[in-house]
């Protein structure tokens, strides 16, 4: 089969669809992969180290477009990619569709796109392999962002707190508040906890509450996340970090404008729900090269493809992720390969142009076009990610 590898064109998009590694699994296998020029340059991967693992460079996004059966990527494609499309070809990427404009939609329909949404994947034990590979480095990463922005270096007319997250000898550290318990937030958790942080979790999954419990031997407070906890933690949390996530619909709002008003000036928001929308009401997209604003007095930093500013380990981490799956659809076909694989079947979102997900169906407002042709994909798999 092959395989193309274009360079991602959004600003400051500096991941790769596939790693060296990952590159050489899949030539050693028999398939070729076109890589376009540069395209792991920024994640420091050069066209040499990607032709030493079989790929064959290609000069263009349209070649790498055009002789591909299947693309991968890491951002869904801009509007100035789809006339690359070539009619029936699959792409793997973060399409997040429910906040997605609706050209976008209108072009994988047109094209008979078949679009496999790394965010929908999720296996049989109902884990999400590609998105989880992102979420821990986004947590991971939360800590490096708050520390920064506590600092009381003003920052759009205001300072930070002034305060440093381990706190010291006669000084407590700062107060963290995190929104969801799964990937992003128990990763979150972690480096927080490493940094001497007090740490709180909130989800309305008790299960997820207990694990988290059990994991870090009660050095985290976990909390229902009803609207009377929510409105209590938000007034003295230092940092507030979003890790809410609905799959296949937009993140729900769970921080109103009126519980943002009542915290602590210069205090920081990290909502890592904005590439569904956000889960703060005053949340806004950002970029790696603008990434904060100032609303109530709060700092938020609202980056949707946050990863990239430590490209190349999070280009290793998707990548590694993906590539049993993009193995499998070489082996067997993406039908075949969907009925094997349960998660590749989750994320298939539409199948040559026809949407076949049931609940991105519901989040997009349309019915679906083609009957389900995997299994009957339940409609209710919603939670605080």
């Amino acid at each position: 089969m092959e395989f193309g590898v274009p360079t991602e064109v959004r600003d400051l998009e500096m991941r790769v669809g596939l790693a060296p590694g990952s590159v050489l699994a899949l030539t050693r296998a028999g398939n070729t992969v076109y890589m376009q020029t540069g395209a792991g340059a920024e994640a420091g991967f050069s066209d040499e180290v990607y032709r030493e693992a079989g790929a064959q460079i290609v000069y263009s996004a349209a070649e790498a477009y055009g002789r591909a059966d299947v693309v991968v990527k890491i951002s869904r494609p801009t509007s100035d990619e789809y006339r690359h499309f070539r009619a029936g070809q699959t792409i793997f990427a973060f399409f997040h569709l429910p906040v997605a404009s609706s050209d976008m939609y209108g072009a994988l329909v047109e094209h008979e796109i078949t679009a496999v949404s790394y965010e929908l994947m999720r296996d049989e034990e109902r884990q999400y392999p590609v998105l989880v590979s992102a979420s821990e480095v986004a947590g991971r990463l939360a800590p490096t962002i708050a520390g920064s922005l506590l600092c009381s270096t003003p920052k759009q007319g205001i300072g930070g707190r002034g305060i440093l997250l381990s706190g010291l000898a006669s000084v407590p550290p700062a107060t963290v508040v995190i929104i969801g318990g799964g990937a992003v937030g128990v990763n979150a958790a972690r480096a927080f906890l490493g940094m001497g942080a007090e740490v709180m979790v909130l989800d309305r999954n008790i299960n997820k509450l207990r694990v988290i419990e059990n994991r870090f031997n009660g050095r985290v407070t976990t909390m229902f996340a009803n609207r009377y906890n929510l409105n209590r933690v938000v007034k003295f949390a230092d940092v507030l970090v979003g890790a809410v996530m609905v799959p296949g619909q937009r993140a729900p709002i769970i921080i109103t404008r009126d519980m943002v008003k009542t915290m602590q000036k210069g205090s920081v928001i990290i909502d890592y729900s904005i590439d569904e929308g956000g889960c703060v009401e005053t949340s806004r997209p950002t970029t790696l090269r603008d990434p904060i604003f100032v609303a109530e007095g709060i700092i938020h930093h609202c980056v949707p493809n946050i990863t990239s500013a430590v490209a190349r380990t999070a280009s290793y981490a998707i990548s590694n992720a993906a590539l049993p799956y993009l193995k499998a659809v070489a082996e067997n076909g993406i039908i075949a390969a969907a009925k094997r694989w349960n998660a590749l079947g989750e994320g298939i979102s539409l199948y040559q142009g026809n949407l076949v997900h049931a609940r991105l169906a519901d989040a997009l407002g349309r019915t679906i076009t083609r009957p389900l042709f995997i299994s009957e994909r339940e409609q209710n798999h919603g939670g605080l990610l």
